[in-house]
């Protein structure tokens, strides 16, 4: 959908961003005296390039993550998806899965429903655009390097969520229940032509799991 933008519109965009400070992950700070979640994917490393496949320029499944370290007071896993590059005033979700066991475990590849795959039937909720499906990376075209946070929270009491919860209930949620949580940063670039790729990297790479508070260069 958003391939289509004018270059120009995403130049003028370009420092128009919601933040890192404004995912859940970091709303929520749960990385002091808390246990820590792993997350991870075949697919890319954290931090680095998502494959195209699993966004609106490829097929636009969604990716395989697998997670451990669970603590045993969990009663369910929550996973949110959200864009902290979107030029807009908060992240754009790109997925909300809820109810998943409280166990090490995974999502294969195309587990969310999304456009020509119907998914497994997880118990998915509202995306940003009032989807329940996953909405695959569609950053405008020279905006920039996009980060992709893959969220992972362990809740110790079922929260009772409706068939498709959107973020704020995510939210409220999260503020009582979440013990634990763990992120995984996948990137995205759809450059405009007029700009080489080398200099559209954030000058500083963010080690994984430290330093998610830190704004895009």
């Amino acid at each position: 959908m958003l391939e289509k933008l004018p270059d120009a519109l995403g130049h003028a965009l370009r420092k128009h961003r919601a933040g890192l400070d404004q995912i859940a992950f970091n709303l929520l700070d749960l990385r002091n005296g808390t246990a820590a979640l792993q997350v991870s994917s075949l697919a890319f490393a954290d931090h680095a390039p998502i494959p195209a496949h699993y966004t609106a320029d490829g097929a636009g499944i969604s990716p395989p993550l697998e997670w451990s370290g669970v603590p045993r007071e969990a009663a369910s896993l929550l996973l949110i998806v959200e864009d902290a590059d979107a030029p807009t005033p908060h992240p754009l979700v790109h997925a909300i899965v809820v109810d998943l066991p409280p166990q090490d475990g995974a999502l294969p590849e195309g587990a969310l429903k999304s456009s020509g795959n119907e998914g497994l039937g997880y118990h998915t909720g509202r995306n940003s655009y009032l989807q329940a499906a996953w909405l695959p990376p569609d950053p405008p075209p020279g905006h920039g390097v996009h980060r992709y946070a893959f969220q992972l929270f362990a809740l110790d009491a079922d929260p009772g969520f409706g068939a498709t919860p959107g973020r704020d209930a995510v939210m409220e949620a999260l503020r009582e229940h979440a013990c634990a949580s763990g992120c995984l940063i996948g990137t995205y670039l759809r450059p405009d032509g007029s700009i080489s790729v080398e200099n559209e990297v954030p000058a500083q790479v963010t080690p994984a799991g430290a330093g998610l508070d830190e704004p895009l260069a």
